[in-house]
């Protein structure tokens, strides 16, 4: 678990090992990585962290038709998540994640069609035994006999799919539109009959006649359908595409409209967020985005865009302290490492680097970031071990490690981390250690070498780092400022005192 955002761990760097699986997961706000492989950060304090909840500039004016403050989560790891490559859950995995859900607060979870196998079958109707919160859903194909099976699970409601492209049609079940509505019809009368609710989606919808899909929809809400859905099951569709189908769809349909995006193409997050802004009201996700090839709109993903669009809304409805551990969980269960750069709790999502951010971010975090940390459990990180480091940062580190000195003496011992940095890469070690040799020298006649164990060669071009970075005239003036700053006149042998 993370440390919350008010902790400062002085051995605070990213990263852990991803249980049984031993893949190195680096996801942000472990303390000590128990892989050791991420030197140099440090969970910090900042002055405030006001994120404060003005409206973009750019915020277009309020349209009645979007859905961004009052959307639903259909999370779908338990069946779209089943198809990927490397899932497999057994039941008492189904159980976990489907209740790591639950507690996340989710609107409904989907489940692999019980007609699917037996398994599939019985693990449907255990999960529907729990009593979760959220509505227990099944997808099964448009099949009137798959919808007699899944009805006698206990399931809340049926999501029914069958393909409208021409090539589903010509190469997968070989059925023309009026075949598909027929028994669209069918389906959907006997589900509602058994007081089920019923969702109706086409598959490969943006590769479908325009004129078949409105058609189909329209006959299928005119009979009572909860929902229809839209499905980019290839992943082809474009925000701008999105926002016009859905626009048109919510002008021929009274009903909720559902989304299913997959993002071969990178862009399932912004077609979710444009097909809520065009007026759907559901949106299929999965953790970490796993399905299908490249997958669907991942949860955490969809849930950093929503709290952008609306912090209020997404806070009161979902627990989001429990994404991480939600993650780490299907994580582990699916052997794959949380990538880097992953939605809220990616190794580097909170963590900055360059001087000019890391003094930003210390003053004011709204300055580099637009979501906030503390809303996920989870903490900022300052690199400070690195020749892009500045003083701020340096000075912030000394504030944890309890050492107090004048600005010039920060930034005269931020000269020497950065030049140490230019001869070879550091870890956080090194740099407490120059850290503390350092403010020792200024109030000690006894001098500590700033690092031990640097070669003969390391040691000349460590010097050479620390001339060229000050030159010999700013280096003398850096040092006769912090001699007229500091505390004791020991500050004098800062102007000798060499890494040897």
């Amino acid at each position: 678990m993370c440390p919350p955002v008010d902790e400062t761990p002085v051995n605070g760097s990213n990263g852990h090992a991803n249980g049984s699986n031993g893949h190195t997961n680096g996801t942000n706000g472990t303390t000590n990585g128990t892989n050791g492989s991420h030197e140099g950060y440090s969970a910090i304090r900042s002055q405030h962290n006001p994120h404060p909840h003005n409206a973009s500039p750019y915020k277009p004016v309020g349209d009645f038709l979007s859905n961004v403050s009052r959307f639903k989560i259909i999370e779908s790891t338990l069946r779209e998540g089943e198809q990927f490559a490397n899932a497999y859950f057994d039941l008492e995995a189904k159980i976990k994640i489907a209740k790591a859900l639950d507690e996340f607060g989710v609107d409904y979870i989907e489940l692999t069609s019980p007609a699917a196998s037996e398994q599939s079958r019985l693990d449907c109707e255990a999960i529907c035994k729990l009593g979760l919160k959220a509505k227990i859903l099944t997808h099964v194909r448009c099949h009137l006999e798959d919808a007699k099976i899944a009805v006698e699970t206990g399931v809340d409601g049926l999501d029914v799919v069958i393909g409208t492209s021409s090539y589903l049609r010509e190469h997968s079940h070989g059925k023309d539109m009026t075949y598909i509505k027929n028994t669209a019809i069918e389906v959907i009368e006997f589900v509602k009959s058994k007081g089920k609710e019923i969702r109706f989606s086409s598959e490969d919808s943006f590769r479908s006649d325009l004129v078949d899909l409105l058609s189909i929809y329209s006959a299928v809400d005119k009979i009572g359908v909860n929902r229809v859905g839209i499905a980019d099951t290839v992943g082809c569709a474009s925000p701008r595409q999105v926002y016009d189908l859905v626009r048109t769809l919510r002008g021929v349909v009274s009903c909720d409209i559902e989304c299913h995006f997959h993002n071969d193409t990178g862009c399932a997050i912004a077609n979710a967020y444009c097909a809520l802004e065009a007026g759907a009201t559901h949106v299929d996700t999965s953790v970490l985005g796993i399905g299908e090839r490249n997958g669907i709109t991942p949860l955490g993903g969809l849930i950093a865009r929503m709290i952008v669009a609306d912090r209020d809304y997404v806070l009161s409805k979902y627990n989001l302290k429990k994404l991480k551990d939600i993650e780490d969980l299907v994580a582990d269960l699916v052997e794959v490492n949380i990538p880097f750069s992953n939605y809220i709790t990616g190794f580097c999502a909170f963590t900055h680097k360059a001087g000019i951010h890391a003094k930003a971010i210390l003053n004011n975090p709204s300055t580099y970031e637009i979501l906030n940390p503390a809303d996920f459990g989870m903490s900022r990180y300052v690199h400070f071990a690195s020749r892009l480091t500045g003083w701020n940062a340096i000075k912030s580190r000394c504030d944890q490690l309890g050492l107090k000195m004048t600005d010039a003496q920060y930034k005269a011992c931020t000269v020497k981390i950065k030049a140490l940095a230019d001869v070879r890469k550091i870890a956080i070690d090194d740099t407490d250690s120059i850290i503390r040799a350092f403010h020792h020298n200024l109030h000690n006649e006894e001098e500590r070498t700033l690092l031990d164990g640097l070669t003969a060669e390391e040691k000349k071009k460590f010097a050479a780092a620390e001339a060229e970075l000050l030159g010999v005239k700013e280096k003398r003036a850096l040092d006769e400022a912090a001699d007229a700053q500091a505390e004791v006149p020991a500050a004098k042998k800062t102007r000798t005192a060499e890494v040897s």
